[in-house]
């Protein structure tokens, strides 16, 4: 715009369209049009990748070449729907998928989803990934396939799988998605094919480059050659003076050949420009990988170079460096400096400056460095992992590093815990989620290992982060997998935090009688210790499954009025608001409405005098109910106002489907049967996504329903 700012002759002016992501999924461009007086100025909407929902990564180096393969994988996608693109590590099937993703994204009117699958070994956990990449939540009583199979019928979504290699054995399950969903498409990245009926394989070509006997070599003649674009570019982003001559066309057309046109493998060979020119790189090159693969015979072709290439990379880093690699292959899905620190520290132990050695890494593209959340992150691709993690078996101290990892997010999750219900709730949900990958391996290594304690810690820490964003099916298979191992019942207080955690878990699902008995277990280990916070704590739990259900209010009533007591001896403000708030519960359930809106006063006022959000978010959901109930309507807006303000900023969906549920009888109560209408589709599409069966679930019990319902469908029919 400023190019053109002041110039414009009379009859010309200037649109702003806004910023907008294009299809090489690089940095969103802000875009101008054009008006010109007499011509036509309306046009159908961009095709630009904020015209539908996705989720397609930005990506922070351009897409070279490629153009064929752009255009094959189109072609095939739109006669088959499962289209899988193959070839081993390193020859760009992830960016090839991710280009016939965006260029294919305007085909999907409910979107296109990236689904990484690099951090995932597990394959009951694919569906899992798919339903938290399209914005679902896992939760309810229902899997996460069942949830998937059910929101993706009758939609037209395209879905982009990564490295299934590692999940091959869950194939069936993408089967299952396309009978589900029949204007939906699959693109899978895999380095073995899927073997499902209805598939089509699309091995991935090599970079193209020059035959070898087409003449001399020039600058010019190496024109449109993909290999040779992607060698100059990247060559220029680490020696910005760096260009393609006649005089050093020959070793950089060679440097590529000899590394078989793979993507990876030139990316790599091109970070050397820095401190070598061409013709040294290609002596060099060919010696290392003369002597790899006479070392590699058992190795495909392509999977030698591949492999020769990173292994001349590291062999030459210095010490530091390839000590810091080796320990970083321990990490899944990146690692921020924090951790790092923690796992691969100190200076003295990877023998080098850590920012010095991550600096030495980025440079040759062995790490490539991004931001997230304002804090810089390292991550390194799954190849180089694995030959990352070789290196660090031979080194003999992976067992000492993999015990680091554990303890490092072991101490994130207790670090995190106090925040995921207080003003910092978000950043902190955030920070989890980003560091999932990482919380997983830790509690898988757990399991494998035997190691009850660490497990215990962890999920007791981190229970409340699944139940919020949604990963419920997840975290009750990982505690009930460590509640089981033979350690599980050595520590009692650390049992009695793994039992709190799989039965609130069970309790969101809205399964309340799987978790009365743990609750139960859990009360008796409290009592058995006669710690008074701890009995309360326990107390509280338990109060909530004989009330929510009415299964025994009176009993209920009589159990969370034990804890409010003990609260109370204790001073512990947080534990009285939330034994105040189960009273009010009580009370209400009984129908003693007066009673139950006084208790809940005094439950806000303590929340919002200890700044717990997620507590205060609740309260003013019962708060509500019993203003409406007593003609109160402003009184119990304002609350719920309040509480989806709450829940929105801190993504909690079961939280937001509550207010919606709420929101809805109020109108109900008004006699708006039209918004009572919107309110019941809106909320009926939030639990097909979120799976928020506990909000609905009290509203059933309240007995809400039949009248709500009966109104809605006479306003439907009209």
């Amino acid at each position: 715009l400023a190019l053109v700012a002041g110039t414009l002759p009379a009859g010309v002016t200037v649109r702003d369209m806004g910023e907008r992501r294009l299809k090489d999924l690089s940095h969103p461009e802000h875009i101008y049009q054009l008006v010109i007086e007499g011509l036509r100025n309306e046009f159908p909407p961009l095709r630009t990748l904020d015209v539908v929902p996705n989720n397609l990564p930005t990506q922070l180096t351009s897409f070279v070449g490629r153009e064929h393969e752009v255009a094959d994988g189109r072609a095939l996608l739109g006669r088959s729907r499962l289209l899988t693109l193959t070839g081993p590590g390193g020859t760009g099937k992830t960016r090839l998928s991710l280009q016939i993703a965006a260029e294919s994204a305007h085909e999907f009117g409910d979107g296109t989803f990236f689904v990484p699958l690099d951090s995932v070994t597990d394959p009951a956990l694919v569906a899992s990934a798919i339903v938290v990449a399209i914005g679902m939540q896992e939760a309810g009583q229902r899997s996460p396939r069942e949830r998937l199979l059910e929101y993706a019928r009758d939609r037209s979504i395209l879905f982009v799988l990564d490295n299934f290699e590692q999940v091959v054995s869950a194939a069936p399950l993408i089967t299952e998605l396309l009978r589900a969903s029949p204007a939906s498409r699959v693109v899978v990245s895999s380095r073995a094919v899927l073997h499902v009926s209805g598939e089509q394989e699309y091995p991935v070509p090599p970079l193209a480059l020059p035959d070898p006997g087409a003449g001399r070599v020039t600058a010019e003649s190496l024109a449109g050659a993909e290999g040779v674009a992607l060698f100059v570019e990247r060559a220029m982003a680490v020696r910005p003076q760096f260009q393609l001559t006649d005089e050093n066309a020959l070793p950089v057309l060679q440097i590529c050949r000899r590394l078989d046109g793979l993507p990876l493998a030139i990316e790599l060979a091109a970070a050397r420009i820095k401190l070598l020119p061409p013709d040294a790189i290609l002596a060099r090159l060919d010696q290392r990988l003369n002597l790899l693969a006479s070392a590699s015979r058992d190795l495909p072709e392509r999977q030698q170079t591949l492999r020769g290439a990173i292994a001349w990379s590291y062999d030459l880093l210095e010490p530091g460096p390839r000590r810091l690699l080796a320990r970083a292959s321990a990490f899944a899905g990146g690692m921020a400096v924090e951790q790092a620190e923690a796992v691969c520290g100190p200076a003295s132990d990877i023998g080098g400056d850590l920012f010095d050695c991550l600096a030495a890494l980025v440079d040759q593209s062995l790490l490539r460095q991004a931001e997230a959340l304002g804090e810089p992150r390292f991550q390194m691709l799954q190849t180089i992992r694995d030959f990352a993690a070789e290196r660090l078996d031979e080194l003999d101290e992976a067992a000492e590093i993999r015990r680091r990892h554990a303890a490092a997010f072991l101490a994130l999750a207790e670090a995190a815990e106090p925040h995921l219900t207080g003003a910092q709730q978000r950043p902190w949900l955030d920070r989890l989620e980003r560091e999932h990958d990482n919380l997983r391996l830790a509690l898988t290594c757990a399991v494998e290992a035997g190691d009850a304690a660490t497990g215990l810690r962890i999920g007791g820490a981190l229970w409340r982060f699944w139940q919020m964003r949604g990963y419920l099916q997840e975290g009750c298979d990982r505690m009930t997998a460590i509640l089981a191992l033979p350690g599980a019942k050595d520590d009692p207080a650390a049992r009695r935090r793994g039992l709190d955690a799989l039965a609130g878990l069970v309790y969101w699902r809205g399964d309340m009688q799987g978790a009365r008995p743990l609750y139960e277990e859990s009360l008796a280990i409290a009592r058995a210790s006669g710690n008074r916070r701890s009995i309360a704590e326990a107390l509280y739990n338990l109060s909530f499954v004989l009330m929510v259900t009415l299964e025994d209010v009176p009993q209920g009533k009589i159990v969370i009025s034990e804890a409010l007591r003990l609260y109370r001896e204790l001073d512990d403000q947080v534990g009285i608001a939330k034994a105040l708030w189960g009273v009010g519960n009580a009370e209400y359930f009984l129908g003693n409405l007066e009673p139950a809106r006084e208790m809940l006063v005094q439950a806000v006022a303590t929340w919002r005098g200890v700044g717990d959000r997620f507590g205060l978010g609740w309260a003013l959901h019962t708060l509500g109910l019993a203003q409406i109930r007593t003609g109160h309507l402003d009184g119990a807006r304002q609350s719920w106002i309040e509480m989806l303000e709450i829940f929105a900023a801190a993504g909690d969906m079961s939280g937001i489907g509550t207010a919606l549920s709420d929101f809805r009888s109020l109108a109900v109560e008004r006699g708006d049967a039209g918004q009572a209408v919107r309110l019941a589709g809106a909320s009926s599409a939030l639990v097909q996504r979120s799976g928020a069966d506990l909000a609905t679930s009290i509203t059933e019990i309240e007995g809400r329903v039949d009248r709500e319902k009966g109104m809605i469908d006479d306003a439907t029919a009209a």
